[in-house]
């Protein structure tokens, strides 16, 4: 099972689909969008605005129409993923957040799942594999393990906030999709217990070895009751906002601004993200420079936090 099928699920599943994996399952809630195509390259220009699991089933088909597919255009939750899992042997991550991926690899462990793990950010990338069985009583290290704790606010970002290289995706989904192979034949040496980690701005590659820690799960919900009551974005430090701050959409935005309002308008982007916001109540703070900058933050006015996606915002 796919979980994701944008940059790195796209690579992934072309080859799978290409060495004849007989039964492959796709879960994506979202739809393909126009910017999306830089990387995620089982779309066409005829299919934004669709569902990505449904139309990367159609594309593949094209293929290779003897693999079973099943899609699921739904998100991945602690409400669906146990039932959803238990149906395959491999689970391949293919998201770029920290509550899925913590949700996913916790998934695996309850129902006994090899995870082949892939990330990706600017220019870099890294691949694994955890939970993978040595034999009948021992698995490898788990997500967990590697990273005990999410990390801090504002200290790591998704490629959609900061962008990536749209090559980058088909080589770390490339070598997801060639450990997953090798897994499946039981040919060569897996990458369980080991992080490779890729530069593709100077094309470095480097790994480190990682234990099982078990020590290290002290968050873990260790039973299917207790996984469904979990809450992954909290535990993330994720979308969790206190209860004076709400989301306004861009049409709000404008309408302040437009009535001259007494409001500051703090705006996260990067320095070299446009369109700039030209009014004199924009003080423009970029994300990582806001601890350091805290002081220009009015404590008498409302405040108006944006940025190009609302992600940074929120945090």
């Amino acid at each position: 099972m796919v979980v994701g099928a944008g940059g790195l699920g796209c690579p992934v599943l072309l080859y799978l689909t290409a060495a004849g994996v007989g039964k492959i399952g796709i879960v994506d809630f979202d739809v393909v969008e126009i910017s999306n195509l830089q990387r995620q390259v089982l779309y066409t220009v005829n299919d934004i605005g669709k569902h990505k699991a449904e139309q990367a089933v159609q594309h593949l088909k094209l293929r290779n129409p003897y693999v079973d597919f099943d899609y699921f255009s739904e998100k991945l939750s602690v409400n669906n993923a146990l039932q959803l899992f238990k149906n395959y042997d491999i689970i391949i991550d293919g998201t770029d957040n920290f509550e899925t991926r913590y949700l996913i690899n916790d998934a695996c462990v309850l129902t006994c799942k090899t995870l082949v793990y892939g990330s990706i950010q600017k220019f870099a990338g890294q691949v694994t594999v955890f939970n993978f069985p040595f034999d009948e009583m021992k698995r490898s290290a788990t997500y967990r393990c590697l990273f005990p704790e999410p990390p801090a606010h504002n200290t790591v970002f998704n490629c959609e906030d900061v962008g990536v290289l749209g090559i980058l995706p088909g080589l770390i989904g490339t070598i997801q999709a060639t450990e997953a192979i090798k897994i499946i034949t039981g040919i060569g040496k897996t990458l369980a217990g080991e992080l490779l980690m890729i530069d593709s701005s100077t094309m470095n590659f480097d790994s480190i070895q990682f234990a099982r820690n078990e020590s290290s799960w002290k968050n873990f919900p260790s039973s299917p009751d207790a996984f469904q009551k979990f809450d992954y974005s909290f535990f993330c430090n994720g979308s969790a906002l206190n209860s004076e701050i709400r989301r306004i959409s861009a049409k709000e935005l404008r309408e302040n601004i437009q009535n001259k309002r007494s409001i500051q308008i703090i705006d996260v982007r990067n320095s070299d993200e446009l369109p700039l916001l030209n009014d004199e109540r924009v003080v423009r703070i970029p994300i990582n420079e806001i601890r350091n900058r805290i002081s220009e933050i009015s404590k008498d006015l409302p405040v108006i936090v944006a940025c190009a996606s609302g992600e940074r915002s929120a945090w």
